[in-house]
């Protein structure tokens, strides 16, 4: 971190005469030989060591927030370090670019996720792993003309996970540096910093060029033929060859609307926008049409509409053309004046040069001089792929205007030609976040695609091989703790793009609470869920599984296990919790159910309600549960009398925040690992917001790193735990964590402080009760009662479970006997307890008193 941090003030004060990045540090010409010299293994120090994901998101979604910032003192010292003349605009749209949820996109459209490189399940019913590698090293070839190009260039290499190396021109500003040295201070881990070498030499130092080559697994080229040539001449054998080099774009109009004004409006945006120096600009205009009088007349009226634009800001005449551009125009629009005699061509031009039409007979693209000079040329649609498929090397974007009809037909014959993007005229310049560049993901041209393949019976139960290998390193948390309140009350304000899928809360602790999800975020959550499932022992391929949440009400388990038995390829039956037991049980066994996936107390009633037909059917093998616990007398009950053979948590998660831990084949009761790729985790203490020793029991505290508009940041979620030391005998490195209840448990009676885990510990233990336990509390006029209303059995007394409760509780007992607090027994049936009406759940606790 020291290194960043004094990378970041040498940005400050300017660095002018080190003019090199080098792993966190600026540096001079001489070191930075030295250092090139070595670069091998610099690269192989850097691979080695851990790049999450998580870590390039949050650096750049943190550096995106001072770029959009005029008053962040980092936008002030990137402005100076940029190009001169280069408008000062340019940082918030890179901060754009940089913005977390754009990358997000980038990754989920060329990568297929957000953490494409961890080792996953290729398909769930099968030990094949897949990931995205990176390529290595990668060594960018920067161009001089674009501020943006080489940062951005950079954070792809990084999103891949690569180390890279980057030069820019000779004659470039230190924009790239500092800014590389801006995101690396952002990353209190370093490996940011490992992986980003800038340096700026002239393309003619040629041994330094070969010595960025040398090594790399991947040179990214930007620039026309003969920057490519010179630096192929460099690129070892074996290594990707990544070509980013100039392309030609036009647009294609037909006869609906080649008189419509606000289609020629839009045309000359195209044409002004970036004075044709992105490589989208149009360069030409093609008319379906062989009509000669119909070309001429378009020219005319496109050059009457160019004729009102405004010239291009702080230009000259030539519109910042240089000398070797300036008499390239000259001479283009000379030549085509001379063809006029020919009738080839007619030309429309401005007096002060400033902008020109050159109408040509001739079908065969030409490229433009570009500064507002733009060909129109005849191309009936017939003759399309023969006559721009030549240049198919060559071509980017086309620009169609026409029927809806002709936009479909052209957009295929266009790409057939060797087009490899299709706009509306008026939008060739627009972008979207993922779109292919010159055909291909650029992502992908950094990444290599690798695979495992493991033994099925040792890894049956491994859905991510990088869960055995080390622990997911993520930011650390800030900030302050947060309540309920504190999500959910901006969560009702979510913007419409990202609040894409609403659920509520089952109500157990209070009144049902909202939570908004984007269907991305949620995506994301039902792998992770998936993937713990598999862990605990679902398999895929062989579990015939009844879906028995509770549905309705936008309650989310139901549909939430529905969504992740579809994408483990699982067979479902989604029958949902319903009061008819009997039609329940019939379904299970008519369709050779051997799974349930379930609440507790929804379960324990079903199962009991149709006990006769259950045993003998004889087919159920495992039970996940959800929303509750089953103690460990009902788990030896579900296992002795109905032949159940794994009784497991099914996810341990909120509404809120999705899916926080999982259990393995080693893992029971309580004991759950942590979604360490979703979730950082801290335990604080019960009554102060600070972290407790290890071991002890306290407040759980979960940061939701990745969803899209929300803050989840350091959630106080209303649960206790303790923290389970240790490796788990399952070899997997995710921290581990045993819940002890919820803070709705621990109730203040009479002065004290009791818990329903106590009572229900009680009773199992020592009163040998085997069904559900509720506590309800009432104020009399004299003192206060706490009812122990316990599910009603055979063998359910209630004088002596009194007892059990008076000799093993002492708080209890001594608030009785100081005639603070009545404590009654009350067996009932177990469809008399009160549930939450939205998820079924029991009310662990029920305090009446007002």
């Amino acid at each position: 971190m020291t290194e960043n941090m004094t990378a970041a003030a040498y940005a400050r004060h300017g660095a002018a005469d080190a003019p090199h990045y080098w792993q966190g540090a600026f540096i001079g010409d001489e070191e930075a030989g030295r250092r090139l010299a070595a670069l091998p293994a610099a690269v192989e120090a850097a691979l080695a060591t851990v790049l999450e994901t998580e870590t390039v998101l949050a650096a750049c979604a943190a550096l995106a927030a001072a770029l959009r910032d005029p008053a962040h003192p980092a936008h002030a010292r990137l402005a100076a370090q940029l190009p001169e003349g280069e408008d000062p605009a340019v940082l918030a749209e890179l901060g754009g670019l940089l913005d977390r949820r754009e990358l997000t996109r980038k990754l989920r459209r060329e990568l297929g996720g957000a953490t494409p490189g961890r080792l996953n399940r290729a398909d769930p019913r099968e030990s094949v792993y897949e990931a995205w590698a990176p390529v290595g090293l990668v060594a960018h070839i920067a161009p001089g003309n674009a501020a943006t190009v080489a940062p951005l260039s950079i954070v792809e290499g990084l999103l891949a996970g690569n180390v890279n190396v980057l030069k820019t021109s000779g004659a470039d500003s230190l924009f790239t540096q500092h800014l590389a040295a801006e995101l690396a201070a952002l990353d209190p881990t370093g490996a940011l910093a490992a992986r980003v070498i800038v340096l700026r030499f002239p393309s003619a130092r040629q041994e330094w060029l070969r010595l960025m080559c040398a090594p790399a697994d991947a040179v990214a080229v930007w620039g026309g033929e003969d920057a490519v040539q010179g630096v192929a001449a460099h690129v070892p054998a074996g290594c990707r060859l990544v070509e980013w080099g100039h392309r030609i774009s036009f647009a294609y109009l037909t006869g609906d609307v080649w008189s419509d004004p606000l289609t020629l409006e839009a045309l000359a945006d195209d044409v002004c926008r970036y004075e044709q120096q992105a490589c989208s600009s149009p360069q030409v205009v093609y008319l379906d049409t062989e009509d000669e009088e119909e070309l001429f007349a378009f020219a005319g009226r496109f050059a009457a509409v160019l004729a009102t634009r405004p010239p291009a800001p702080d230009t000259a005449p030539r519109s910042g053309a240089d000398p070797a551009e300036a008499a390239e125009l000259t001479t283009t629009e000379l030549v085509a004046r001379l063809e006029e005699h020919l009738g080839l061509t007619r030309v429309f031009a401005a007096p002060d040069g400033s902008w020109r039409v050159m109408a040509d007979t001739r079908s065969p693209l030409t490229a433009s001089p570009l500064h507002r000079s733009v060909w129109v040329k005849p191309l009936p649609r017939e003759r399309l792929i023969a006559t721009l498929r030549p240049m198919r090397r060559y071509l980017q974007t086309a620009g169609i205007a026409g029927s809806r009809s002709d936009v479909a037909e052209l957009s295929r014959t266009a790409l057939a030609a060797g087009v490899t993007r299709v706009t509306p005229v008026g939008a060739m310049q627009a972008s979207y976040a993922g779109e292919p560049h010159d055909g291909v993901y650029a992502l992908q041209r950094y990444s290599r695609r690798v695979a495992v393949q493991a033994d099925p019976v040792a890894f049956a139960t491994t859905a991510c091989l990088d869960d055995l290998v080390r622990p997911v390193l993520l930011p650390p948390p800030t900030g302050p703790l947060l309540g309920k309140e504190d999500v959910q009350a901006p969560a009702r304000e979510l913007a419409r793009a990202d609040a894409e899928l609403y659920f509520r809360s089952g109500g157990s602790t209070g009144a049902p609470a909202l939570s908004v999800f984007s269907y991305d975020d949620y995506d994301v959550q039902m792998h992770a869920a998936a993937r713990g499932l598999l862990a605990a022992g679902y398999d895929p391929a062989g579990d015939r599984t009844a879906n028995l949440f509770y549905c309705g009400g936008m309650y989310g388990s139901f549909i939430s296990f529905f969504s992740v038995l579809e994408r483990l390829g699982g067979v479902q039956l989604p029958l949902a919790a319903g009061p008819d037991h009997r039609a329940t049980a019939r379904a299970l066994i008519e369709h050779g159910a051997d799974t349930l996936f379930g609440m507790p107390s929804y379960l324990w009633q079903l199962l009991h309600a149709e006990a006769d037909a259950l045993r003998a059917y004889g087919g159920l093998r495992k039970v996940f549960y959800g929303g509750e616990h089953f103690t460990p007398e009902q788990q030896r009950t579900l296992k002795a009398e109905f032949g159940i053979e794994v009784v497991r948590s099914i996810t341990y998660g909120s509404t809120d925040l999705g899916p926080l831990g999982y259990q393995c084949a080693d893992s029971s009761g309580g004991v759950h690992h942590l979604h360490a790729d979703l979730h950082t985790l801290e335990i604080v203490d019960l009554a102060e917001d600070r972290p407790v020793a290890p071991g002890e029991t306290g407040r759980l505290v979960f940061t939701t790193h990745a969803r899209r508009g929300q803050d989840l940041g350091r959630y106080l979620i209303g649960d206790l735990g303790r923290e389970i030391p240790g490796r788990c005998p399952c070899g997997r490195r995710s921290p581990r964590f045993e819940l002890m209840g919820r803070t709705g448990d621990v109730m203040r009676v009479a002065t004290y402080f009791l818990h329903h885990r106590r009572f229900l510990a009680l009773a199992e233990e020592r009163g040998g009760h085997r069904g559900e336990l509720q506590i309800r509390l009432d104020g009399t006029q004299a003192r206060e009662r706490l009812t122990v209303r316990v599910e009603k059995a055979p063998a359910t007394h209630p004088e002596r479970l009194r007892e059990v409760f008076l000799s093993g509780y002492p708080e209890l007992r001594t608030a009785v006997a100081e005639g603070l607090l009545d404590l009654v027994v009350e067996p009932v049936d177990g469809a008399s307890l009160d549930r939450s009406p939205t998820s079924g759940k029991l009310l662990a606790v029920v305090d009446a008193r007002r």
